[in-house]
């Protein structure tokens, strides 16, 4: 698994980084970690893309999936069954988003690896794939001449949490309403439960984590906590056009 890990995350990821410093002599280790997150965001659009517009699509058919669990009310099986013939009708894969945010997390692990001791300002050759050379100069580890990028950082820990909370904000549908003598859903309580959580728990849990690790990670998710907001803002932008 560890061998996995390093072969398609981990040594991916490192060489990426050494390339940019080869081509780019100029760029500090800050520059570089924003230039690789980009690439990554970039690669990863087709799926974030297709994620935002299954949300769009679920909130669009959303009063005739109410309609269908009202109807079934009392058979959950065929309540389960007509949903999922409904998904299928509209071409909607409600599970088709997971993809997109699991496939982050390896990636900020390996970061955090990467830059958990000196970071990329000592080359390990045996690392390196055949095509990438050790660059002839060190790569500067102070972003912007100024930020460490090897030790913890409040602010940009702080950045990452605010990010992640107007994303959270953007993105999060809203729970179902608490209708006055409604008979209790567990799956709208759990709805609601979901939706505070990813709103104001996660960007909690976020800023902790983010500030107990590397700048490095806390620039990572900075950026791609950026481009998630401005890629959701113009997907929704591109749909309203088509609709």
């Amino acid at each position: 698994m560890i061998s996995f890990f390093t072969a398609v995350f981990y040594q991916p990821i490192y060489n990426v980084l050494v390339f940019l410093i080869n081509v780019l002599p100029w760029a500090d280790a800050g520059v570089i970690i924003i230039l690789v997150t980009l690439l990554v965001r970039f690669i990863l659009f087709p799926l974030s893309q297709k994620s935002i517009r299954t949300q769009l699509k679920m909130r669009d058919i959303g009063p005739e999936l109410e309609a269908i669990k009202l109807k079934y009310v009392n058979d959950k099986q065929e309540q389960a069954k007509q949903t999922m013939a409904f998904y299928k009708q509209k071409g909607v894969n409600p599970f088709s988003g997971f993809f997109a945010i699991l496939i982050q997390f390896p990636i900020i692990i390996a970061l955090y690896r990467i830059f958990l001791g000196s970071g990329i300002s000592k080359i390990d050759p045996g690392l390196l794939y055949s095509f990438i050379h050790v660059p002839s100069h060190a790569v500067s580890m102070m972003f912007l001449g100024f930020i460490s990028l090897t030790s913890k950082n409040i602010i940009f820990a702080l950045l990452a949490a605010i990010t992640q909370f107007i994303q959270a904000q953007i993105i999060t549908p809203p729970a179902p309403p608490v209708v006055a003598g409604a008979q209790k859903s567990i799956g709208n309580d759990l709805a609601r439960s979901m939706t505070f959580q990813s709103k104001y728990v996660l960007p909690i849990m976020i800023f902790f984590i983010a500030f107990a690790v590397s700048a490095a990670v806390s620039l990572y998710w900075i950026v791609s906590n950026t481009f998630s907001i401005c890629q959701e803002l113009f997907v929704r932008w591109h749909h309203k056009r088509q609709s």
